[in-house]
């Protein structure tokens, strides 16, 4: 079976940088689209960006627009969400996904159906 698991998190002050890496292992064929997602106490989860595997196309969500990138090592079968210039509003724990999809269906509304445990970012003022 498939699986994912996300590293990288952590503290940081507002302004701050950090890395998320999501590895997959196992039936990584099953595969082609990869997305974060967050979710903050009190809040619903909210998806921010997705990557086409097959391609590398990326869609980011218009509030990390300009400060997060997604992107990819196929060698390594990992997924990486750099996050820049983060502010408070970005504490959350943040979350991995797979799914085997159409290019035009990978996007943070599909229906991801493999998820990873999650890994917390809090960022301080």
């Amino acid at each position: 079976q498939l699986q994912v698991v996300e590293s990288g998190g952590g503290s940081v002050q507002a302004g701050g940088s950090l890395r998320l890496s999501c590895a997959a292992s196992g039936y990584t064929y099953k595969r082609n689209c990869m997305a974060w997602f967050r979710q903050a106490p009190g809040k619903e989860r909210e998806g921010i960006a997705a990557i086409y595997i097959i391609d590398g196309t990326t869609a980011l969500v218009d509030s990390v627009k300009g400060r997060f990138t997604i992107s990819q090592d196929n060698a390594k079968d990992t997924v990486y969400l750099q996050m820049n210039s983060l502010k408070p509003d970005d504490t959350a724990m943040y979350y991995c996904a797979a799914l085997l999809a159409p290019k035009d269906q990978c996007n943070v509304e599909s229906d991801f159906r493999i998820w990873g445990q999650g890994t917390q970012v809090t960022v301080s003022s």
